[in-house]
């Protein structure tokens, strides 16, 4: 059965990120002891509902993964993602063996639509095979 696509930056699309990385996550195994937080967030998004903003909190708390669609301004993780909508719509058109991914990613980052505090790979190798996903599941404009 055909998984049903949803717009890029609405509430119901960063539950399905959410719910993707969640099922990925624990498919991976994680050790028990891993704490760790990610948050991405859109610089220029929109206020969702009840005070949170275009984004995602996800959080590995001994191992186990949980999330939140929506951000609080100004929230931080131990990862935090600062990226604006027009870079998001971007990357998540491009599946992660297309080459010019990588490339977007680069270009992204050099002009300031794309920021990331923190080191990435605390998350885990995982977190990879999820961007596909998200864009199988992203209808594109």
């Amino acid at each position: 059965m055909a998984k049903s696509k949803l717009h890029l930056g609405t509430m119901d699309w960063f539950k399905m990120v959410g719910t993707l990385m969640c099922e990925h996550a624990s498919l991976a195994r994680l050790p028990d002891e891993m704490n760790v937080s990610l948050v991405e967030r859109y610089v220029d998004g929109a206020e969702l509902a009840d005070g949170l903003f275009q984004g995602i909190r996800f959080d590995l708390i001994a191992g186990k993964p949980w999330f939140r669609a929506g951000v609080l301004a100004g929230e931080r993780g131990d990862v935090t993602i600062d990226v604006t909508m027009a870079a998001s719509r971007k990357l998540n058109a491009l599946h992660s063996a297309d080459p010019n991914y990588l490339v977007a990613m680069d270009c992204l980052r050099a002009a300031g639509q794309m920021r990331v505090d923190g080191e990435l790979s605390r998350i885990g190798e995982w977190l990879k095979a999820v961007h596909d996903a998200i864009v199988d599941r992203t209808i594109q404009p």
